[in-house]
């Protein structure tokens, strides 16, 4: 997928240089940050990161998000395991593996942070690791109604959805996740594409459609409200604090759930592309042709089912 509007064409910066760039950028960023992003290869360095992890999500003991033993098999098969310092303390931590296309992609596994800048840092970090490899894109799945997560991967990264993938983990036994089917987006970070070198050059990406696009999801009350729209352009709304939501009120984090399959999920499988996140909501671009279909009714907040 294209990421955005004039984002093909125009002067190419030679592979190398722009692995060179990437890497400068990203050893600024962190500076800026008063952080050291590093790879980690030892056996205390990978049991610092589950404890992290542990702290973050608070998993049952049978699902962590990833052991001490299969960071040091990424590791040392070539996957990117790194972590972000403060000092002495490891306030951040992102594993990856090669992915299909072999020579193309690096999947971004997880990553969790518990300090403010961390995260861009580390994903500026992978971004220049990943060019220095000869790849051309990173990806990761998100939970698509973590309104905040959206952000930070599309406006801040300039990264594009490509894939709706509904309870993609099935039932997970975390602190973060408990309760909640496991919906996800497909995040695809085109490392060369000019969107993304502004985003990490602290630009971030607002698509153009944005204004004067249509609501096709809404939020009334607290509810979701589905809409009928026929623009070309449409908004589509999650709720300002999703992870809050799920504990106070089950039933209407259900709804959402459902609303934002329904209706972001539907139009990306009838080709709709996502091209950005803006005013809380994700901004998609209909195929040419298509209309609204059978939107345009309100869902409750009731329980599944």
């Amino acid at each position: 997928m294209n990421a955005g509007g004039g984002e093909i064409g125009g002067p190419r910066t030679p592979r190398g240089g722009r692995a060179a760039d990437a890497g400068r950028q990203a050893r600024a960023v962190a500076a800026r940050s008063g952080l050291r992003i590093a790879e980690l290869s030892t056996n205390d360095e990978f049991g610092r990161v589950v404890r992290l992890f542990d702290g973050i999500w608070q998993p049952e003991p049978w699902n962590p998000p990833v052991t001490a033993e299969l960071m040091r098999a990424l590791s040392h098969a070539g996957g990117y395991v790194a972590g972000a310092f403060d000092g002495p303390d490891l306030v951040g931590a992102c594993v990856g593996f090669l992915a299909a296309p072999a020579g193309e992609v690096l999947h971004s596994h997880v990553t969790g942070t518990v300090r403010p800048g961390a995260g861009f840092a580390l994903k500026l970090h992978q971004r220049a690791w990943a060019l220095r490899h000869g790849l051309s894109r990173i990806t990761w799945t998100f939970d698509p109604l973590v309104r905040r997560n959206a952000h930070f991967n599309l406006a801040k990264l300039a990264a594009r959805p490509e894939e709706y993938l509904p309870d993609f983990y099935g039932s997970m036994g975390d602190a973060l996740n408990a309760g909640d089917e496991s919906d996800r987006l497909l995040a695809v970070w085109r490392l060369g594409a000019p969107a993304v070198a502004r985003a990490c050059a602290g630009v971030p990406y607002r698509p153009a459609s944005a204004d004067g696009a249509g609501a096709a999801l809404a939020e009334r009350d607290d509810q979701p409200l589905v809409l009928r729209t026929d623009a070309p352009a449409v908004l589509v709304a999650v709720p300002a604090d999703m992870e809050t939501l799920r504990r106070r009120d089950p039933g209407t984090a259900a709804a959402w759930r459902h609303a934002v399959r329904e209706v972001l999920g539907g139009l990306m499988a009838e080709g709709g592309r996502v091209t950005g996140f803006a005013d809380g909501c994700y901004v998609v671009e209909r195929r040419p042709g298509r209309r609204s279909g059978g939107l345009g009714r309100a869902l409750d907040g009731g329980a599944d089912g």
